[in-house]
């Protein structure tokens, strides 16, 4: 089997890279930088340097590949949703044009609501453009990933505090990236599966922030509070980081669709849903280190 990944630099890219490298198949990666990916190239890789939104990039990429991963970049740029999705059609239709036989679209849990739910908004087009094109497409929706509470190592490096919009009782399915990639690996080397489908990837439990708390609070060793803020707070917090206003205005989207239920998993937990690695596992293996060089570095 010959595979294409379209981002091969971030956690679950990079991830699945390795897992397919290990598996003994043939791995083209699309890079910006060939440099970034150099490892893999010495590990059996294949790279083609460019964009993801560049027609003779994914020509390159995608000539002679029998599966391809996509995973839709993260909002920074002003005209992300159209940007994206412009993208995803485009691969879509040079998935089909040369003769790519399955695809594995990374969405995430909300993205059955389509616009006005932030970054997740423009998932939909994007699974609805390969489902069109190509006949044996999996998509892939995780839940919230674990790594996203990176984003707060200052607040809990300065307060020992996470401060959030969502109701501290309020369930999600919190999910390790890494295990977002082994998910994507196993299913790009099953050869059993045939059509359109969806499939959940929810950790191994659902959590109210109240439990993460208490979770990090014992995993950090020191006391973790959660603290409700308003949506109006949150932007004014996000601008005064310097995040841009396009993409703070995503994100409060975003937030105010929880509470709506329009970021809630369409997909029911399962067995084949739920995944391994526990948050108290996550924080210790990543998050505490996070923390400890944070300190150190401010020290």
């Amino acid at each position: 089997m010959s595979v294409v990944i379209n981002t091969p630099n971030g956690n679950i890219g990079r991830n699945l890279a390795l897992r397919l490298l290990e598996a003994g198949q043939s791995l083209t990666l699309i890079s910006r930088s060939a440099e970034k990916v150099a490892d893999l190239v010495k590990r059996g890789a294949k790279v083609v340097e460019g964009s993801s939104d560049d027609a003779a990039v994914l020509d390159k990429a995608f000539a002679g590949a029998s599966a391809v991963f996509w995973l839709t970049p993260p909002a920074m740029r002003p005209d992300f949703v159209e940007w994206t999705q412009a993208m995803g059609r485009l691969a879509a239709q040079k998935a089909k044009q040369h003769g790519v036989k399955r695809v594995v679209v990374l969405s995430s849990v909300g993205a059955q609501s389509g616009p006005g739910t932030g970054p997740v908004g423009v998932l939909l087009a994007v699974e609805e453009a390969f489902k069109a094109a190509v006949a044996d497409v999996t998509i892939l929706r995780p839940g919230y990933f674990m790594e996203n509470l990176l984003r707060d190592l200052p607040s809990l490096v300065n307060a020992s505090t996470l401060f959030l919009t969502t109701s501290p009782e309020r369930r999600a399915p919190f999910v390790a990236t890494v295990d977002i990639a082994h998910k994507a690996a196993d299913v790009l080397l099953d050869a059993g599966w045939k059509g359109h489908r969806y499939i959940g990837v929810h950790g191994p439990q659902d959590l109210t922030y109240t439990e993460v708390v208490g979770i990090l609070s014992r995993e950090l060793g020191q006391p973790v509070r959660y603290v409700q803020v308003s949506f109006d707070d949150a932007r004014k917090a996000m601008l005064g980081m310097g995040l841009p206003a396009f993409m703070v205005d995503l994100f409060v989207q975003m937030y105010e669709a929880i509470p709506e239920g329009r970021m809630d998993a369409a997909e029911p937990r399962s067995a084949e849903t739920t995944t391994s690695t526990t948050l108290a596992q996550w924080a210790r293996e990543v998050l505490k280190p996070a923390v400890a060089q944070a300190r150190a570095s401010a020290a």
